[in-house]
């Protein structure tokens, strides 16, 4: 059975929040609001939400905090996302229910607004007092009686900036934990193509973050960020690298190279290595 996919309004009523004015926009100060549903099975969204709050969760496992970091996470979801939690009564924080139609233009330049496994960002005590402030001020626009919704979405646009900030700033925060990741991922690769039962097609980059226990998304910035490549050009430049070798040290057919790296037809290999290298399989063979 599908999940019914709710709209601001429909979320509202499902949360047991006050009644948002419009189908557009909703801001919730969660010290305002007493009879929130604090559990749900999973449900999908039709509209942005951004969110700062303290950790609410019944099963939270409290992360090792840095010296300077702050007990404040931010989320932002997307439509298609789906939810599901189980937390105690809050006394702290704010929710965003924003239209896509206001939105779209802006995320596209945030990869992380697609986080969809809730990779929070953990932030310090200065990023904390600026969201904080932001969300704050949003919310008191808000209450007015005919606000503003450009403000608001200014206010919007700049939780979406000083997000992205402070992403980069965690992936460097978090550099010895990540390079485990990074790691992982380069074993995990040759594991995968060294899989002496053959493979079953070219990996994704999902394959690789469900590995990780991280969203595409989340994945393939931390990946780049250390790196300078994203994933799937780590994965090419390895597939590119397995057929040169093989190309050169064996005696195995390109057809059978092909199907040996996860190349469905041996023209889509053949397309792919001239992509890379300006030579057909057969040329660079020869040469």
């Amino acid at each position: 059975m599908t999940n019914k996919i709710f709209n601001i309004k429909e979320f509202a009523s499902y949360l047991n929040v006050t009644k948002p004015k419009n189908e557009d926009l909703l801001i919730i100060n969660y010290e305002h609001e007493d009879n929130l549903r604090l559990q749900s099975d999973s449900v999908t969204i039709d509209f942005y939400l951004l969110a700062i709050k303290p950790p609410l969760e019944k099963n939270f496992k409290e992360p090792q905090f840095l010296e300077d970091q702050a007990k404040s996470f931010m989320y932002v979801d997307c439509p298609q996302n789906n939810l599901d939690w189980d937390i105690n009564a809050p006394n702290a924080g704010y929710n965003i229910l924003v239209s896509a139609k206001y939105v779209n233009k802006l995320a596209k330049d945030y990869n992380f607004v697609h986080y969809n496994n809730h990779e929070a960002l953990f932030l310090t005590t200065d990023e904390e007092v600026i969201l904080w402030d932001l969300y704050k001020k949003a919310y008191h626009e808000f209450q007015k009686e005919f606000y503003s919704k450009d403000v608001i979405m200014s206010y919007i646009a700049l939780i979406l900036s000083y997000t992205q900030v402070f992403y980069d700033r965690q992936f460097d925060s978090r550099s010895r934990e990540y390079n485990s990741v990074i790691d992982n991922f380069y074993k995990n690769l040759k594991q995968y193509f060294g899989n002496s039962d053959g493979i079953a097609g070219l990996p994704s980059v999902a394959y690789f973050a469900q590995k990780a226990n991280l969203s595409p998304n989340y994945f393939g910035d931390l990946i780049k960020h250390f790196t300078g490549e994203s994933p799937i050009e780590h994965i090419h430049n390895f597939v590119l690298n397995q057929a040169k070798d093989k190309l050169k040290n064996t005696s195995l057919s390109i057809s059978e190279i092909s199907y040996s790296l996860g190349f469905d037809y041996p023209n889509y290999f053949a397309r792919f290595f001239r992509k890379k290298t300006g030579l057909s399989p057969k040329v660079f063979r020869e040469m």
